[in-house]
């Protein structure tokens, strides 16, 4: 028994730890699950069945206990809890008995509750029906507000209130019908205002491409005003500059103000534009209007700027510029004034666009022109539109470049009309010296081309040392250089002096020059005419001074500053060449006309027995050719150029008797032919000392010089002792000009004349001996010099 309880005992003590774990785990309120899966796991579900039912037991001992202690108490507690249950049972009774006198007042008073709670929610009803009234009534007052904005065209304010429609109203409109349909009506009126504003924006479009002529012709106008202004100020300027330099009185000075005229202020209406920009912002569309406005005017400038093929260009041209003037002034206005529709870019877009198709149109123009006043013409309207549109800040260096690019081709036709119309002057020409009978005339051909020889007013009729082509000739080149001055001037260049010079000097040389030369070398030119072209040589050769001075004057550059060495043009030292190309064509006429008189030589008795007493024929026919030459030439001719045809024509005189005497026709002459020669020679030295006296010529040679080797050579033959021209000393004083050769090729024809002429005359004998010895001496001389 002992033994059995001591078992008991140490059983439960060794599974006491176990069973407070579970006991402790229970009490807890924790998930027994894992002690369970661990036990079935272990294999075991015994020793777990058994340790619960312990903690039972365990349990089942502890409230017999706690019922052992806590027994009276418990009694008390039920007498007390049965004694509750008949006070509840009263108090029950009670509370009936109340609900029943109360259902039986209350139920009046839950009627009238109920119709108050009726009245109260009518009330409410009322209210918000009133405040939906409100808010319909306004949103209506906006739409009509709205419609009538939209009829009487005030889109804006139209706009405004569709705006607040949408932000105050729309979405609290109660009215679900009329939400929608104000939700569908808004998009229409907002499109039914966009297409009315695009409307009146192209009526503008069109309306002010039609105007756009307009406006550009007015700016046009008042830039040509405007240089006309200015040059008529530096004309002044200069004039005042020269007296100034001159020292000339006292001057005036005065202050030109210009007053400006309000009607000149280009007027257009910029107001569709403005319109339709800012309905377009306020809808948010501005981007889509802007690339409309760029596009539309893009396409009206492309428009513009196609060049009509029913009407000649030269008729459209101001027409054609004065468009393009006023388009780019009218995008001007809008690109300052209403900010934000066209871009920087976009308008330096157009205009390069523009600026490359003008050129393109103007090169193409160009080349098909043939005439410089037409060229001229477009090139000065060109000048107009780049001094206009230069105001409004466009670059039209790029346009100005190509006009100074053309400027070949413009001179080219130009040289061509002036070499028309010299052809045509020296063709109509008498080369007759001009008779000026009236004063107008003088003040016509002299004075205003500055020809005249003094500042003295001669009388009249005046003969003026030139013929009728000089004054057409300084005319056509006057005209020429304004017209070169006007189509360099307000272009690219600043200083175009230099190249109006070289202009200049290109008509003259290749225009001027190569004409006269044709004239000179002209089968239909006499010796008056010859003389008379010389003459008129040397005065355009005097006027190419002037010439220089009018392109100075007409480019603005004083005169001091080209009065400077290497300022003078290469045209004139040209011209000297071909003045003394119209001399040699002169003198070759005349030389011509004489060798006609000479060939009478040949009608010479070389042997001739006796000595003709008034020389030969030939030498009267001579003298008076030369007479007529020389009364000619002093007529025309200046003095210098006088002596030169005078001594030329004499030169070949004295070269025809040495050939006459050198012509293998000649095969021998005699002493009497060799006087005849000298009587011949001593009327044509006669004839040249009276012309040298009575012309006035203070030459240091005088014309009698020009015969010198003919009368050294007949001196030669008739001396008496020939053979000192072998001397050196006595050659070089006396036979300075003969040649070996030719003495010695005369002297072999050269023989005594007839014994019976000195037969009677031994004194005279002796002397023809003497001579004869002294010749034979001087012919073997020269065989063995030569």
């Amino acid at each position: 028994m002992q033994a059995k309880a001591k078992r008991r005992v140490v059983n439960e003590n060794g599974d006491g730890g176990e069973d407070l774990v579970l006991a402790t785990s229970i009490v807890k309120g924790e998930d027994l699950g894992p002690i369970v899966r661990h036990a079935f796991e272990m294999g075991r579900p015994e020793a777990l069945l058994y340790q619960l039912k312990n903690v039972v037991k365990k349990k089942e001992v502890e409230i017999e206990e706690l019922c052992k202690l806590h027994y009276e108490e418990f009694i008390l507690a039920v007498d007390e809890l049965r004694g509750v249950l008949v006070d509840a049972e009263e108090l029950k009774s009670e509370l009936s008995s109340d609900n029943f006198r109360l259902q039986e007042v209350g139920s009046s008073l839950l009627l009238k509750l109920e119709d108050l709670l009726e009245s109260y929610s009518i009330r409410k009803n009322i209210n918000e029906a009133i405040k939906m009234s409100k808010i319909c009534i306004q949103a209506l007052d906006l739409c009509l507000k709205c419609n009538d904005h939209v009829k009487e065209g005030r889109f804006y304010p139209a706009l405004k209130t569709l705006d607040q429609i949408e932000r105050n109203f729309l979405q609290n409109v109660p009215v679900k019908a009329l939400q929608k349909v104000i939700e569908k009506r808004i998009p229409s009126i907002k499109s039914h205002i966009e297409k009315k504003v695009c409307s009146e924006f192209n009526e503008w479009l069109v309306n002010i491409r039609n105007k756009a002529r307009e406006i550009g012709q007015i700016a046009i106008g008042q830039a040509a005003s405007a240089r006309q202004r200015d040059e008529e100020m530096r004309n002044r300027q200069r004039e005042a500059e020269e007296q100034s330099n001159s020292g000339l009185g006292d001057y005036v000075y005065t202050l030109d103000v210009e007053e400006v005229d309000e009607g000149s202020v280009l007027k257009f209406d910029l107001t569709p534009v403005y319109r339709a920009y800012h309905i377009h912002t306020c809808l948010g569309i501005q981007e889509k209007f802007r690339e409309y406005y760029y596009k539309n005017r893009l396409l009206q400038l492309n428009s513009d700027l196609q060049i009509s093929s029913v009407q000649p260009f030269l008729e459209s041209h101001q027409t054609f510029f004065a468009q393009i003037a006023g388009h780019f002034i009218v995008e001007d206005r809008v690109l300052r004034t209403a900010v934000g529709i066209l871009s920087t870019n976009q308008m330096e877009t157009m205009w390069k666009m523009t600026v490359v198709k003008m050129t393109s149109v103007l090169e193409e123009q160009f080349s098909c022109m043939d005439v410089a006043s037409h060229l001229l013409l477009i090139k000065d309207n060109v000048t107009l539109l780049g001094a206009t549109l230069r105001q409004y800040g466009y670059q039209v260096g790029p346009l100005l470049e190509f006009l100074d690019t053309s400027k070949d081709r413009y001179h080219e036709l130009l040289l061509e009309e002036c070499c028309r119309q010299m052809t045509d002057a020296f063709a109509n020409e008498t080369y007759e010296k001009m008779v000026i009978k009236k004063e107008l005339e003088y003040n016509k051909n002299v004075l205003a081309l500055h020809l005249q020889t003094s500042d003295i007013m001669p009388a009249f009729p005046y003969i003026a040392p030139f013929s009728s082509s000089v004054p057409d000739v300084c005319r056509i080149v006057r005209t020429f250089i304004e017209d070169s001055v006007n189509y360099l001037s307000y272009g690219g260049r600043m200083n175009f002096y230099d190249v109006v010079k070289k202009y200049l000097d290109k008509l003259l040389i290749e225009v001027l020059n190569e004409a006269l030369l044709k004239v000179i070398h002209s089968s239909t030119t006499g010796v008056s005419q010859a003389m008379q072209i010389a003459a008129n040589i040397t005065v355009l050769e005097q006027t190419c001074d002037l010439f220089v001075q009018q392109a100075a004057q007409h480019c603005g550059i004083p005169v001091q500053s080209i009065e400077r060495p290497h300022a003078s043009l290469s045209a004139k030292g040209v011209l000297k060449t071909s003045q003394d190309t119209a001399y040699n064509a002169l003198m070759n006429l005349i030389n011509f006309a004489l060798d006609e008189f000479m060939a009478l030589t040949q009608n010479i008795n070389w042997t001739a027995e006796e000595i003709p007493q008034d020389g030969n024929d030939y030498v009267h026919e001579v003298v008076i050719y030369l007479d007529t030459v020389m009364s000619t030439a002093q007529k025309i001719l200046p003095l210098d150029a006088l002596f030169k045809v005078g001594s030329a024509a004499l030169k070949h005189i004295s070269n025809s008797i040495v050939t006459a005497l050198l012509s293998d026709s000649v095969k021998r002459f005699n002493v009497n032919a060799i006087m005849s020669l000298d009587n011949d020679l001593k009327i044509l030295e006669n004839f040249a000392d009276g012309r040298f006296h009575s012309m006035g010529l203070s030459k240091e040679n005088s014309l009698r010089d020009c015969l010198i080797e003919a009368r050294q050579l007949i001196n030669l033959l008739l001396s008496s002792q020939p053979e000192n021209f072998m001397n050196p000393v006595i050659r070089e004083k006396n036979y300075n000009s003969l040649d070996y050769k030719k003495v010695a090729s005369i002297c072999e024809k050269y023989k005594d004349s007839p014994d019976r002429l000195f037969g009677s005359l031994s004194s005279r004998n002796s002397k023809q001996n003497a001579r004869k010895k002294s010749m034979d001496v001087l012919k073997r001389r020269l065989r063995d010099f030569n």
